[in-house]
């Protein structure tokens, strides 16, 4: 099953976790905030992947992390839903949660 790595606090990944529930993908949400258990198996992820480099460079946490079935991840949501074929949903109206406001 796929797992998302996301915050209720963060707005992109609100705006992931409506688009997915709309078009009934099926996920296993992992709230990053919620617990040190899943905070740890983020920085797991973050930390190893090279994917996130950008992320830790400009200061951003990389959220929402979508990792697929086969263990692959991916920080674009939008990317995923035009995999397969599928349109943006819902978007908010907000401002971003770096403070750049350019992402999460």
């Amino acid at each position: 099953m796929i797992k998302l790595y996301g915050s209720p606090l963060c707005p992109d990944c609100r705006e992931c976790k409506v688009n997915f529930d709309r078009h009934e993908i099926a996920y296993e949400e992992i709230d990053i905030t919620a617990s040190m258990k899943n905070l740890k198996a983020f920085l797991k992820l973050r930390d190893t992947l090279s994917m996130f480099d950008p992320c830790r460079q400009n200061g951003s946490v990389g959220i929402p992390a979508i990792q697929r079935e086969d263990g692959s991840v991916t920080l674009d949501w939008e990317g995923f839903l035009a995999e397969r074929n599928l349109p943006v949903v819902y978007r908010e109206e907000r401002p971003a949660c770096r403070i750049d406001g350019t992402g999460c």
